[in-house]
């Protein structure tokens, strides 16, 4: 009997981790290019240069376009986070415990990825002019925008420009963004829960956990999907085990990820000064 109960009660926690890390984990790992399942320490991303089109004389051969490839390798890393459920003091609280636990695993793990992408994001080296003092203007966002275009960077609905909340904010302040005369009532920033918003054909998150250094300077980036890959060894598991020494279960929640820049051309930094009024 106790071992049916010990099975019910793993495989439960396991679904719980499961989905809130889906629901609520990483805000970046679907705004990237991703690799699941890698085997290995270790994968590559392919990347392939920009062909030519040329002509050719009647009956000549077809000129080839010599396309420049070249891997980027990305390493994984491995990551846990765990915590003990003791048996009897489940009885004794009001919340559940288990659901919370699992929660705050997932969400752990969840901002584990986000770093990892962050950190990806952070060795680009294009940067939109500084202003002095300025927080996110319509001046720097434009700027991005042509620095993709001179990049020829695709207009394919896959940009992406993470930023932080104080940007956001200041995003709401630009009435191209933020006006129904400009965007229309079922595309204000205020009618979804969702926390992000298309605009200028790039999806706007809003995100907490990005650089910021001493001078109160946040960065933002501004990149493509292919730009960044995010391999996955390993997504997240759950292993439960029981501690008769401790009357208690120890939940280890883990996953192998890892992520690299593949294309600096697909990635604008736009640094935003964040200093207190």
């Amino acid at each position: 009997m106790a071992t049916t109960i010990d099975q019910a009660f793993i495989k439960q926690f396991e679904r719980e981790v499961h989905e809130a890390y889906q629901r609520q984990g990483s805000k970046l790992k679907n705004t990237v290019r991703s690799i699941n399942n890698v085997l290995g320490a270790s994968t590559v991303f392919q990347k392939v240069g920009k062909g030519v089109a040329s002509t050719k004389s009647t009956h000549g051969m077809v000129p080839v376009m010599n396309l420049a490839h070249s891997n980027i390798e990305c390493t994984l890393q491995d990551f846990y986070a765990g915590d003990w459920v003791d048996r009897l003091n489940e009885l004794k609280t009001n919340i559940p415990k288990r659901q919370v636990i699992a929660g705050a695993g997932a969400n752990a793990l969840g901002r584990k990825t986000d770093e990892l992408i962050i950190n990806a994001l952070k060795t680009a080296a294009t940067y939109v002019v500084p202003e002095a003092n300025v927080g996110l203007t319509k001046t720097k966002i434009m700027e991005a925008f042509e620095l993709f275009g001179k990049n020829d960077i695709p207009d394919d609905m896959q940009r992406f420009a993470v930023i932080g909340w104080k940007q956001w904010t200041e995003l709401l302040s630009i009435p191209e963004f933020s006006s129904a005369d400009y965007v229309g009532a079922t595309n204000l920033p205020y009618n979804t829960v969702t926390q992000a918003k298309s605009w200028l054909g790039t999806i706007w998150i809003p995100h907490s956990g990005l650089p910021i250094d001493s001078q109160d300077i946040r960065s933002c980036y501004f990149y493509h999907k292919t730009a960044v890959g995010h391999a996955s060894g390993s997504d997240v598991q759950t292993d439960i085990s029981w501690h008769g020494d401790r009357a208690a279960h120890f939940v280890n929640n883990m996953m192998s990820q890892g992520a690299a820049l593949i294309d600096a051309g697909g990635v604008v930094v736009i640094n935003c000064d964040e200093t207190p009024d």
